[in-house]
């Protein structure tokens, strides 16, 4: 195991491709449909489009179906170091709310899959790691079991997969340097956190465990882009508002790397929400640091 973590330390210096991320946000967002719960053409191709790209990276790459009133919804699964039985989920959510391209919300969390999945191929691994693209995040079914992450964090249960915890890549593509573009639950916190939206943001529940505590570390010591980190209980607005609170539910470790959504990003939910509002370069330097974690974690 040492020696797999020091051949990977030396090829940790892989990077995202800016190119890339680009192409892959167009992709995805500039599509004849939206990629709503009602408009299930879309979401397949959608899906699809995630498939083949997984399928550069991995041989081991599969559609988690599930029926929601009559209809078929697909989870995208991609894995590597399926020799390993301890995992490590990661998980985006590529439907979107309404009538709308979602680039951000949440496009920016999908494309950081497919880059990892890229970045990841052919590296010795400490663990298995799961790329998850989850669909039927968004309303009317958030907090449902319809959920594609309640779909797929149940089936781990039901399994009893040996899951060390769950990372969840909800909007990290937006951010902004001028004062007063930051907003929080609780207005005090600008005082702790700045009034500026030019931070990524890892959080967690208060309690959440090992692996928490050592992703965030790890994180951290990559030091490739601002980052804060936020504690607080579950019912604390905005703490819980993506696919990692299924995790929570069924006892797994899990947080949420964000660029806080609506507390910081206006287009959320809206027509507004396009790439061009991105900034591809932090958003290139969070999926950075993500691959380096995930790399080097020893548990």
């Amino acid at each position: 195991m040492l020696l797999i973590w020091m051949v990977n330390v030396l090829h940790s210096n892989a990077q995202s491709d800016t190119a890339l991320i680009i192409t892959q946000l167009k992709n995805i967002t500039k599509t004849a449909g939206y990629r709503n719960h009602s408009n299930l053409d879309q979401l397949n191709s959608t899906a699809e489009y995630i498939r083949s790209t997984f399928r550069k990276s991995s041989d081991s790459v599969s559609f988690q179906e599930y029926t929601v009133d009559q209809k078929v919804y697909k989870n995208v699964i991609c894995s590597f170091g399926t020799e390993n039985k301890q995992r490590i989920i990661v998980g985006a959510h590529y439907d979107v709310c309404g009538d709308q391209e979602g680039a951000d919300d949440n496009a920016s969390g999908v494309v950081g899959l497919l880059e990892l999945a890229r970045m990841l191929a052919g590296k010795q691994l400490n663990y298995r790691i799961d790329l998850v693209a989850y669909t039927l995040e968004e309303p009317p079914y958030f907090r449902t079991e319809h959920m594609g992450s309640y779909i797929h964090a149940q089936s781990l249960t039901d399994i009893k997969s040996d899951v060390l915890g769950m990372i969840s890549l909800e909007m990290i593509g937006y951010f902004k340097d001028e004062p007063a573009s930051q907003s929080y639950p609780i207005g005090i916190l600008s005082a702790f956190y700045g009034n500026k939206g030019n931070y990524i943001t890892l959080v967690k529940k208060f309690g959440a465990g090992r692996f928490v505590r050592h992703f965030v570390k790890r994180f951290k010591s990559a030091d490739k882009i601002r980052t804060k980190t936020f504690a607080g209980p579950p019912k604390l607005p905005g703490i819980d508002f993506s696919d990692h609170l299924n995790y929570w539910k069924f006892g797994f470790g899990a947080l949420m790397i964000t660029d806080t959504s609506f507390y910081r990003n206006k287009n959320y939910h809206q027509k507004t929400d396009t790439m061009e509002t991105l900034d591809i370069e932090r958003m290139s330097k969070v999926i950075d640091s993500v691959y380096d974690s995930l790399i080097s974690m020893r548990l």
